[in-house]
């Protein structure tokens, strides 16, 4: 591993002036996929800059929505009851992510950050535009059985491996970000990138910016909720597919919903078009098919995968039966 400095900074201020002035620094908090990269010389930054020290672990329910910090770990979010109570596909989701141990290291922040699980990355003697621009990728005709089934292109058709990205892209979260001209905030939908033709750009950050908070507006997804993780093994497994569904209720007719996957494209995939096919429906096994054969009608599979496209209706149909059951 490449010799590095690090610098703790004691204000999310700090943190960005520091990292400013920096050209190859990066900052680190739980560092569960950082290090990582760093072993494998994927990324070799000269700086690293902590900010573990920042006040930015508090989880705070506000009027008309609730404030995640981004150094609030996993386990905190999930475990934390006021969540389980408000935003139970949240919790759930983190539930699925990881190991126990790896949950109590990493951030909101950093999940939000991991790269791709893809082994043509992870691997430094194969092709992956990812990872080395314009030197290939090796997926495409190679062993793609975890590749995105949505968005791809030809530079690209590895996945985003997080489970708690998918349920704030299905429950509206704003990411709020700090920079070294000023602050704003991110659609959660907008914040991932597809891969297009620079797919080494993983989201919509801009240079130096740091996450401070996500925000979640308040909604009535407390009851009817499930997330659906299908992997090769239940304990520390990515997804194949992964299924975030929420359902609000009245009398078995659907008022609103809202549907992501995970395990199929480069960022959290909305389902928006079933979305609105679902409103106003009445709950049977046969709309939620309909709903699920809707969402797969752009899905294509590059060999090893084809197979997601059946699964991925298989678990929309099931995630929204069991949601509904709840």
């Amino acid at each position: 591993m490449k010799n590095f400095q690090i610098i703790r900074a004691l204000s999310s201020g700090s943190a960005v002036t520091n990292i400013s002035k920096e050209k190859e620094a990066m900052f680190i908090a739980g560092g569960t996929n950082l290090v990582d990269l760093m072993k494998k010389n994927i990324v070799a930054p000269d700086k690293l800059i902590d900010i573990n020290g920042l006040d930015l672990k508090k989880i705070e329910f506000l009027k008309g929505k609730v404030s995640i910090g981004a150094l609030a770990k996993n386990s905190q979010v999930a475990e934390d009851l006021s969540i389980k109570e408000k935003h139970p596909l949240l919790a759930l989701a983190l539930a699925a992510g990881a190991s126990q141990q790896i949950r109590h290291m990493a951030t909101v922040g950093g999940n939000m950050l991991q790269k791709t699980r893809c082994s043509y990355f992870y691997n430094t003697d194969m092709p992956c535009n990812k990872r080395a621009p314009k030197s290939g990728c090796g997926a495409i005709g190679g062993s793609n059985r975890m590749s995105a089934i949505f968005g791809a292109s030809e530079s690209c058709i590895a996945v985003h491996p997080s489970d708690m990205c998918v349920a704030l892209a299905a429950l509206d979260a704003i990411v709020l970000v700090e920079g070294p001209k000023s602050k704003r905030q991110i659609k959660f939908t907008d914040f991932h990138r597809l891969p297009g033709n620079t797919p080494e750009k993983d989201n919509t950050l801009e240079t130096k910016e740091l996450i401070t908070s996500i925000e979640i507006p308040d909604n009535n997804f407390t009851k009817n909720v499930h997330y659906l993780k299908v992997r090769d093994r239940t304990s520390y497994a990515f997804a194949l597919v992964s299924v975030a569904a929420a359902l609000d209720l009245k009398n078995n007719v659907i008022q609103d919903v809202r549907l992501a996957m995970g395990g199929v494209a480069h960022k959290p995939w909305r389902l928006t078009d079933a979305e609105e096919f679902l409103k106003g429906k009445t709950v049977s096994e046969e709309t939620f098919r309909q709903a699920a054969n809707l969402s797969m009608k752009s899905a294509r599979g590059y060999g090893d995968n084809d197979f997601k496209i059946t699964l991925g209706a298989n678990a929309i149909t099931e995630a929204l039966t069991i949601a509904a059951s709840k």
